[in-house]
């Protein structure tokens, strides 16, 4: 009854003309841009409804049908709003939501209208308080209804203890209607509204009813009225922090909140029904700045979802949780993916809510005496969980983990995995900074995999969004006003000091922010054992205001430099090994300087790189110099080279769209493409300082950054791993880091010389035990190049694990374009694949969809004919299915469809016995 008042309300950012109507009726929308999210506020371009519906086909309320238009940056007339002639802030548009919503199946349906509003390229956007979707309800019939016109605040009504509300409410039509307050008549009239100043003289709840009647029918509302004391003022007790303190006993928890300014605040959750109470009710610290509550009687290991209510009408998460429950992403999480999370208290309250849960089963860490590889051995493998498997899931994550040991790199960087908006995203759209998105699963599952990259010698490093928060953060929804946050905010910037910012711009020079972010970092070192942080947009931690300027903003900046400083020396405070790596790109007068502090930088040399696969060698179009620290004259080896990342077209993908072609060698060509990467990678990894792959990267993924859109899921490709050529590309990535990791001349040697501006390129490492010597033509023609050998003497190409004899160091050497070696004084051992591996790769084995459900089908390519045999086997070898094809297989490629149906969930093996030939690999079945 509540909810259903309230939601009829709609804190006025839309009224409707008339206020009931079916999905057959005409209906006025009158948008407000001055309330809710406030972003339209003032606009003067055209604005555009964007909106769809909620049927009874909808899973939740953000599960939209028959959305009107196909792009919200590209709006259409249809969608037009008219504005107001006397008030400019007011649009209107009006239509038969049966007809103007024909996309929608004529069965279905119209529960109620979704929309949110924007500019004519898709900004700014007018949303509902809270940057959430303006939602209006549809009368499914013409029966009499009734709603609460005033007060216009959504849920339960917060008054002084003998304070004054105005209350209002309308009927579908003219009729008997009656209000009372706790069950005591107020005002009766025979009309179609009514309206009472109420006295609440009641301390605690009170309950105000509605009641409608014609004769033959009835119909109610209730609304929630507290009657609330005065806020007590008393110190935060020892101890206590932000967030949730978890007491001994395991039955009690103290709540902490940080809001300067504000009046008063409960905690509603499923401890008191979602209602104020006098044992919800925060008391105020002295200083006026927090907010506390001591919570009793939890039920120990049980979860409870809990919200802060603050000054009577904004409802919001706890900054500081560690779960979050959405309404509008849990819905599309899988079981699979999740086991058991916790339902959403629909029908209770609105918005994102917060979990605690005393108690809580701790996880047993098993690698307990993991050494983090040193800054100039590491090889970082950046990866985005929902675009590197399908199942975008930690228990999956781990099963990959033996390709990536086998590559050698011995870091992995994930893409940000705190709680980001929406489901979909590459998570840089944060908003819960101590809650892993459980779209990718449970925290133990994180945990876990954590654990299994340390059991196996790799660090794990999370990439942290603190440049900026979304709209669902609380602290920016707890100061917002006009589209975004006040100057009161004590943590947000209202507009951002930098260009390039996304989200909510946060002001590190408040002390508030520095508090926040300390906690931030000490959180997931302790918590999770991660091993260090990628910070994004980390030039963007500034006060100076460079507006749109990006010169001005890369500038040496004291003030930057000092934030950086103090968060560098907080990190080092709780965890004195972990890595802090910035993605800066600032002035290299800014970057020595945060460099010679210990900090690493990343160092872009994707264009670099890319031109010189391509072959555009021209005017030192492919110089490679400034991927080394030292021609930066930094004094310490941390500059994180890469190729590629995230932000950055692939090698690939660049070589096959725009790569050379001259008579002999075509760059366009798979295969070329794929060599002259090999190349580039021999030119990579044996520059000294830690490096950075993107995920495929290794195998030459050439689908472009901006496939399905720049964020959007992109194809997951584990079959080109089979793929002969670009096998032997990851073979290579593979040597390569083995050589690096494995010899100390790549850390500091005595000597390092590069030569790598023009056609051909040079690099020379030299120390008391190894000389290296790495040659290439990265030209589309034949070229000779002076090796410049240090020494006289046999050398070994450690790659072609061939030698030569070297009479004259400056003899000189023809190479083929793309042509590359990799020269030691010393014979050195190379990485083989494993027998099982080449096994694989001889036939080029591989099975798609995988994961799969009901079916999958098995491909590879036969030499030579041969009978064939297809067998599943479950993880302790025993067979559970198995297909036979009848006589001998022509030579050449074969698919054989095998059926899934009735096996268990898990990790399967496929044996191929084609001939003589066996093969296996790894299927995973799905529900």
């Amino acid at each position: 009854m509540l909810l259903s008042a309230a939601a009829t309300v709609r804190a006025q950012v839309v009224t409707t003309q008339p206020s009931f109507f079916t999905a057959d009726d005409q209906v006025t929308i009158t948008f407000d841009a001055t309330k809710g999210s406030g972003g339209l506020k003032d606009y003067t371009g055209d604005v555009y409804i964007w909106t769809g519906v909620i049927s009874d086909k909808s899973a939740s309320d953000s599960d939209w049908k028959a959305v009107v238009g196909t792009s919200f940056s590209q709006p259409i007339a249809k969608e037009k709003m008219t504005r107001s002639a006397s008030n400019p802030n007011l649009y209107t548009i009006t239509f038969v939501p049966r007809t103007y919503y024909d996309k929608l199946p004529a069965s279905d349906k119209i529960l109620k209208l979704a929309m949110v509003f924007r500019g004519a390229n898709g900004s700014p956007e007018g949303k509902d308080t809270g940057n959430k979707d303006i939602l209006v309800s549809v009368q499914q019939s013409a029966a009499l209804s009734v709603r609460f016109t005033a007060p216009t605040a959504q849920g339960v009504q917060l008054v002084e203890t003998g304070g004054k509300l105005l209350v209002s409410a309308e009927a579908s039509k003219s009729t008997n209607l009656k209000l009372y307050l706790n069950n005591t008549l107020q005002e009766e009239a025979n009309a179609a509204t009514i309206s009472k100043e109420l006295t609440i003289a009641q301390p605690g709840r009170n309950e105000v009813k509605l009641v409608a009647t014609d004769g033959a029918q009835t119909a109610e509302q209730t609304l929630l009225v507290y009657a609330r004391s005065a806020v007590v003022t008393q110190a935060l007790p020892a101890g206590m922090r932000d967030g949730i303190n978890y007491l001994p006993g395991n039955t009690s928890a103290v709540l902490v909140l940080t809001a300067p300014g504000k009046q008063h605040v409960f905690v509603l959750g499923e401890f008191n029904n979602w209602e104020p109470t006098d044992a919800g009710y925060l008391k105020k610290t002295p200083d006026g700045k927090q907010w506390w509550v001591q919570l009793d009687n939890l039920q120990p290991g049980q979860e409870y979802a809990y919200q802060y209510l603050v000054d009577g009408t904004l409802r919001i998460a706890d900054p500081f949780t560690e779960k979050v429950l959405d309404p509008s992403d849990d819905p599309f999480i899988p079981q699979v993916t999740y086991p058991g999370l916790k339902a959403y208290p629909t029908g209770k309250t609105t918005g994102n809510v917060s979990v605690l849960q005393t108690n809580q089963a701790a996880y047993t860490w098993q690698a307990t005496n993991f050494q983090r590889p040193a800054k100039t051995k590491l090889v970082i493998y950046e990866l985005l969980v929902r675009d590197f498997i399908a199942r975008h899931d930690y228990q999956t994550l781990v099963d990959t983990l033996a390709y990536l040991q086998r590559l050698g790199v011995n870091a992995i960087e994930l893409m940000p995995i705190n709680e980001f908006e929406g489901n979909e995203s590459w998570g840089y759209n944060t908003s819960f900074y101590f809650a892993p998105d459980k779209y990718y699963g449970t925290k133990n599952q994180l945990k876990r995999f954590i654990d299994e990259c340390h059991r196996r010698g790799m660090a794990v490093i999370l990439d942290m969004v603190l440049n900026h928060s979304f709209g669902e953060s609380p602290m920016v929804q707890l100061y917002f006003e006009n589209g975004k946050p006040t100057a009161s905010n004590p943590w947000h910037n209202p507009d951002a000091t930098h260009p390039f910012n996304v989200g909510y711009d946060f002001n590190h020079e408040s002390p508030y922010t520095r508090e926040f972010s300390k906690r931030v970092m000490e959180f997931w070192l302790q918590e999770y054992k991660i091993d260090g942080y990628r910070f994004d947009l980390s030039k963007g931690f500034t006060q100076v205001n460079s507006g749109g300027d990006v010169g001005k903003w890369g500038q040496k900046d004291d003030s930057r430099i000092a934030i950086w400083k103090d968060y560098n020396n907080h990190i080092r405070s709780v965890d004195p090994n972990a890595y802090v790596i910035l993605e800066h790109f600032a002035d290299n007068s800014e970057e020595q300087i945060l460099a010679a502090e210990g900090m690493m930088l990343w160092g872009n040399l994707n264009h670099n790189y890319n031109e010189a696969t391509m072959g555009y060698v021209e005017n030192n179009k492919s110089d490679l110099s400034w991927g080394y620290y030292g021609t930066r004259n930094w004094s310490q080896p941390n500059l994180v080279t890469y190729m590629e990342s995230h932000d950055e077209e692939r090698l690939t993908f660049k070589n096959l769209s725009f790569g050379k072609q001259v008579p002999g060698h075509d760059v366009k060509n798979l295969n070329t493409a794929l060599a002259r990467n090999e190349a580039a990678a021999a030119f990579f990894f044996t520059v000294p300082g830690p490096k950075m792959i993107w995920q495929f990267g290794e195998v030459g993924y050439d689908k472009s950054i901006d496939e399905n859109g720049r964020v959007g899921n992109k194809p997951i490709l584990w079959e080109y791993y089979n793929n002969p050529a670009r096998r032997k590309l990851y073979d290579t990535y593979r040597n390569l880091i083995s050589l690096k990791k494995n010899n100390a001349v790549f850390d500091n040697p005595s000597s390092f010389v590069q030569n790598v501006a023009g056609a051909t390129k040079t690099i020379h490492l030299s120390d008391a035990n190894l000389n290296v010597a790495v040659i290439g033509n990265f030209d589309v023609v034949s070229a000779t190049v002076n090796p410049k050998f240090q020494t006289t003497g046999k050398w070994y190409n450690y790659l072609a694990n061939d030698s030569i004899t070297v009479t004259d160091v400056n003899a000189t050497i023809t190479l083929q374009p793309g042509e590359y070696r990799v020269y030691t004084s010393r014979r050195l051992a190379r990485v083989t694949s494993s027998k099982a591996a080449q096994q694989v790769a001889a036939i080029g084995l591989t099975v798609a969809p995988n994961p799969a459900a009901s079916r999958a089908t098995v491909l590879f390519t036969l030499p030579t004919a041969a009978p064939v045999q297809v067998t599943v086997l479950n993880i302790i070898g025993r067979e559970v299915r198995r297909v036979a094809l009848p006589g001998r297989q022509a030579a050449g490629p074969v698919g054989v469809e095998v059926p899934l149906a009735n096996l268990a969930p898990g990790v399967y093996l496929v044996k191929v016995q084609a001939g003589a030939t066996t093969a296996t690999t790894r299927l995973v079945v799905q529900p």
